[in-house]
């Protein structure tokens, strides 16, 4: 019988990487702290924990990445647009996934919710598929403060006030209808609706 891979030797390994591309960045402490933060996080939410180790590094990435562009660390090299809604399972998920699609990376995308589920709608994935987007390993994000300051442009959908606000940001409400429960073709429009508001702010921030 094959013996299970030790979790924490996995985590060991993941510091070790993580202090390595960050090296004069983080210290180690640093960058440990975040991949222990980034692993009772997404531990408490995940429900394909098979992929749970992937799920944490890019988490950790994302935060650590995220500190350094907000405290001025590492220079920003294009615009940060960070999409939230509830549960990031559907809409935040559409929105990040198009705008990364259409935006021929001239922007950097990320996405988050404030109180996120275990996994991505499969019909979100679906409707995704069919405008050739694929979703690999995708999984629901926290919102935290460190991804809130690292943006320039933060766009929220049915979230409320859960968002923090900070000076110099631009904030935009998005009224998109939710597609936790709809069939198909319900999510097809509502990822038409999206896609054309994402092409209207990718207009607006890269002129």
């Amino acid at each position: 019988m094959t013996t299970p891979p030790d979790p924490s030797a996995t985590y060991d390994r993941l510091v070790d990487d993580l202090s390595y591309t960050y090296e004069g960045v983080f210290s180690r402490e640093t960058v440990a702290e975040v991949v222990h933060e980034s692993r009772t996080t997404l531990e408490a939410t995940a429900k394909l924990t098979r992929y749970l180790p992937v799920f944490v590094a890019r988490q950790a990435r994302e935060q650590l990445m995220a500190i350094a562009q907000s405290e001025g660390r590492i220079a920003k090299q294009v615009p940060e647009i960070l999409f939230v809604c509830v549960h990031n399972a559907g809409r935040s998920q559409m929105a990040a996934a198009l705008t990364e699609h259409l935006s021929a990376r001239r922007v950097h995308v990320r996405s988050a919710g404030s109180e996120p589920t275990g996994e991505v709608n499969p019909v979100v994935i679906e409707a995704l598929h069919e405008r050739g987007i694929d979703l690999t390993t995708p999984y629901p994000k926290p919102l935290t403060h460190r991804v809130v300051q690292a943006a320039d442009v933060i766009v929220t959908m049915g979230c409320g006030d859960a968002c923090p606000v900070f000076p110099g940001k631009r904030y935009e409400d998005w009224s998109v209808a939710d597609p936790a429960g709809q069939p198909i073709d319900a999510v097809r429009d509502i990822r038409d609706d999206i896609q054309s508001r994402v092409t209207q702010l990718l207009r607006e921030v890269l002129s």
